[in-house]
């Protein structure tokens, strides 16, 4: 229970409307050690409640310690994306609904007058993403002063964004904080071991595995495809079944429009997440989906991570991506918080070396699927069989590299 977890009770009221009654796996490593004061180095698997793990701390925090006169922010919550920073912003504000905190958003595509307004506010929690609040900061219109808390959210894909100059910078100018915490997917490689160096001290190193009831359970199939057109047949009829809500996942924004054209030509409604797309555009597309009024999103990877949508049934990697850690991601976005969900990935020969790459990273071959009428005409291709030396031979010619 949260009340265990010695939270305010305006705090506990406030996640128990919100549907959770126990804390996840992150929420219990964090929480406690966050609220002594400690830096926090921590991962946990995507759709385990790692936005709560420290917004409710963050909240503890300034509640306990209230503020003595208006000002700006307190508590600063850098994200990678617009999309994350507008879901962290309003899961701040559902946590602290039943407090008096105030809780604003930065982001860029929005219109700057929105931004004065907004840092012109009383506030304690302010989440952005970093480029649009440097901005600010060069300006001298974001004070960094009176933070006292500093929360980098999904750090890992904000150095692969290139944001980590800019976070450092901004990291700097808020030198007089009292605690930092830093969230990834993971902790590995060296960009995040630099990073955590530069911007925490003596933190606690904390990583979460979900539980069963956590990781829900993703059932992962392949569809092979002779070519492009085979490849959008397999697509539209699978979106044509009765599924409640599908993301479909593109490489780039020239396949996107290219695929969400061919859809609306045969009649299947979409919308869809691409980079470099109006603010207010992407905010009605999310809004749409939410709601239900069209059960397909288009995307591209700006969405793979921190795209928080209840009750996604379907993923479907209509292109894979480039790496497989991105794939584990996209595919996350389903079968969150202990739901169950389906992944599927359509995959042409060019493909199957990504392919091989995912199954290695995930420990797992991934079931092949075929759809009666639709059957690929050509075989997949079995990987070659490495040929076992005789051991007589390998030891003549070990014998003969030792001379």
């Amino acid at each position: 229970m949260f009340e265990e977890l010695e939270l305010d009770t305006s705090l506990c009221r406030a996640v128990a409307e919100m549907g959770y009654s126990r804390p996840t796996g992150i929420q219990r490593s964090v929480i406690p050690v966050a609220m002594e004061g400690h830096d926090i180095l921590a991962s946990a698997p995507t759709g385990t409640g790692k936005t709560a793990a420290f917004l409710l701390p963050l909240c503890q925090f300034l509640l306990d310690f209230p503020r003595q006169e208006p000002g700006p922010c307190r508590a600063l919550i850098l994200t990678p994306t617009r999309e994350l920073a507008l879901q962290v912003y309003e899961q701040a504000r559902q946590i602290a609904r039943f407090t008096e905190l105030q809780c604003g958003v930065i982001t860029g595509g929005i219109n700057y007058g929105t931004d004065r307004e907004t840092l012109s506010q009383n506030m304690d929690i302010m989440v952005a993403t970093p480029g649009r609040l440097f901005e600010h900061i060069e300006k001298e219109s974001f004070d960094c002063r009176a933070i006292e808390c500093l929360v980098l959210d999904e750090a890992d894909r904000m150095l692969d964004m290139g944001f980590g100059g800019i976070v450092n910078q901004i990291a700097a100018e808020a030198r007089w904080r009292k605690q930092s915490m830093l969230f990834s997917a993971t902790l590995e490689g060296k960009g995040i071991e630099r990073f955590a160096r530069d911007i925490l001290d003596d933190p606690a190193h904390l990583e979460a595995d979900a539980t069963r009831k956590e990781q829900g359970k993703i059932l992962q199939w392949v569809h092979l495809a002779d070519d492009s057109a085979h490849k959008y047949a397999l697509l539209k009829h699978i979106l044509t079944q009765d599924m409640q809500s599908a993301v479909v996942f593109v490489k780039t924004r020239d396949r996107l429009i290219q695929l969400r054209d061919l859809l609306a030509r045969d009649g299947i409604e979409t919308c869809w997440l691409q980079g470099e797309m109006p603010q207010d555009k992407r905010i009605a597309a999310l809004a749409r989906f939410k709601a239900g009024e069209i059960n397909i999103l288009l995307a591209t990877d700006v969405a793979a991570r921190g795209l928080d949508v209840e009750h996604i049934s379907h993923v479907i990697n209509y292109d894979l991506p480039r790496s497989a850690d991105v794939y584990v991601h996209r595919i996350g976005r389903t079968g969150r918080a202990g739901k169950k969900g389906n992944a599927i990935s359509i995959v042409e020969a060019h493909d199957m070396g990504i392919l091989g790459k995912i199954e290695r990273y995930t420990q797992q071959r991934i079931k092949r699927r075929v759809i009666e009428g639709l059957k690929p005409k050509h075989k997949e291709a079995k990987p070659p069989v490495r040929k076992k030396k005789n051991k007589a031979v390998a030891k003549k010619s070990a014998k003969k590299k030792r001379k």
